[in-house]
């Protein structure tokens, strides 16, 4: 704790000093010097990086930063760094990989899904050209082509990166991790297993994780698939408690969402997972790629619907509601990007509808909120989906990946700011 409080008084006194040199490149009596760029540059940086970050923050952490001297300006951040960006200060490079990062990973693991992917081709664009096979440039490009839904195209991007170097393998791990999820999407299980596999055996950032996608691609093999390596789902299951890492005392939320969901597989007498990776998928706002691929959207719609069948053929349960749930949650979130807008609401309304039934898959209900708040927000009910917000952040707590839920609903009401009562997004703000 006494360390944790150091390292808060450090980053206080970090941004405070930014702040000051900030003031002092706004003075008057502020006197370029031979290398102001540089300096210049670096002050942006900071600043930049500082007022995006903490702009993210859900209002309860928000309120207890402001309270010790923090404060963050959205817009005021990717100025400053935009501007760091195109200054060619020694700075630049950093500036552009933050807001590539922004652009293309916080938007959507932590946000709506709603990141500006022609600011970050237009930012990668010039390092691409120069470095054409730099292999952080490769990798972001391959990222873009992702949330561009040209999944194809994302996959050669990720194996031109993993070839471009040899030196630094947990490159290489970033790359898989990538890929797996793009074999998700496209539903090739064995390839999405490939990955998750080499992940487990090769890197050691989270395995539980890595073990649990492994028996969640095994769970979505036919009865014909041949498993590889002779491996059995519920052997992975029951294994992946065993494996959960600690980071300063605390567990990693994802490590802690898939022991949660690994437990069913404990008893003798289980009841399995209906779509476990299509679920881990959601987690990571995947459906807001695949949104920008019609085919992908439908396939994942049909795999969901068969999921469904073959939950209402056999016997209830008690974890029954928490499966229809979930699979009506996931379908919901497929059916809007089919721009079938009232099926969708139904779904999602459904999951609020039977809140009482669910047993322990809490964190749907507020997600269920959540889904059906953005939806209105895109359709123009701008009242009607902030009153969901409200409700989805002060009546539900305790639940599985609470923060995670926070911080997208915290980028949801972000974007309810920008939108007028008739649905259209106006200039920056939208992009969290």
């Amino acid at each position: 704790m006494v360390s944790f409080i150091k390292g808060g008084i450090r980053v206080r006194n970090s941004y405070q000093t930014y702040r000051e040199l900030d003031h002092l490149i706004q003075s008057p009596n502020y006197v370029k010097g031979k290398h102001h760029l540089h300096f210049e540059g670096g002050v942006k940086l900071g600043v930049g990086a500082f007022n995006l970050t903490l702009s993210m923050f859900p209002a309860r952490i928000l309120r207890l930063l402001e309270f010790v001297g923090f404060s963050g300006n959205k817009e005021r951040g990717l100025l400053q760094l935009q501007e760091g960006a195109f200054m060619y200060s020694f700075r630049s490079v950093m500036c552009t990989m933050l807001l590539l990062c922004y652009h293309t990973f916080m938007t959507f693991v932590l946000g709506t899904g709603k990141g500006n992917i022609e600011e970050a081709e237009r930012l990668l664009k010039p390092y691409l050209a120069r470095y054409p096979k730099g292999a952080i440039f490769l990798f972001f490009a391959g990222r873009i082509e992702t949330l561009k839904g040209n999944i194809d195209t994302a996959v050669s991007r990720y194996e031109e990166c993993c070839e471009a170097q040899q030196h630094w393998k947990q490159f290489h791990h970033m790359c898989y991790w990538e890929l797996m999820w793009c074999f998700t999407y496209k539903r090739q299980w064995k390839m999405a297993y490939f990955y998750a596999d080499l992940l487990s055996k090769e890197n050691t950032w989270s395995k539980a994780t890595y073990v649990y996608m492994k028996a969640a691609y095994l769970s979505m093999f036919g009865p014909d698939d041949c498993k590889p390596f002779g491996e059995d789902e519920v052997q992975l299951f029951r294994s992946v408690p065993g494996l959960k890492l600690k980071i300063a005392g605390k567990s990693l939320p994802t490590e802690k969402f898939a022991i949660r969901k690994s437990r069913r597989y404990l008893p003798s007498n289980l009841v399995p997972l209906p779509v476990p990776p299509l679920e881990m998928m959601y987690i990571w706002n995947g459906y807001a790629v695949i949104g920008k691929c019609p085919d992908l959207t439908e396939g994942m719609l049909e795999t969901l619907t068969k999921a469904e069948a073959s939950l209402a053929s056999q016997p209830a349960t008690e974890l029954l509601p928490d499966d229809q749930c979930l699979i009506k949650l996931l379908k919901g979130l497929c059916l809007k990007h089919l721009g079938k807008i009232s099926e969708a609401e139904d779904h999602f309304t459904y999951i609020h509808m039977n809140e009482k039934k669910i047993k322990y898959d809490h964190y749907l209900i507020p997600n269920a909120l959540l889904e059906l708040a953005v939806l209105y927000l895109d359709n123009g009910r701008k009242e009607e989906g902030v009153k969901l917000l409200e409700k989805a952040k002060q009546n539900y707590k305790n639940y599985s990946m609470e923060t995670r839920t926070h911080f997208r609903i915290q980028a949801a009401l972000h974007q309810a700011r920008s939108v007028p009562e008739n649905g259209v997004h106006s200039g920056a703000s939208a992009v969290l």
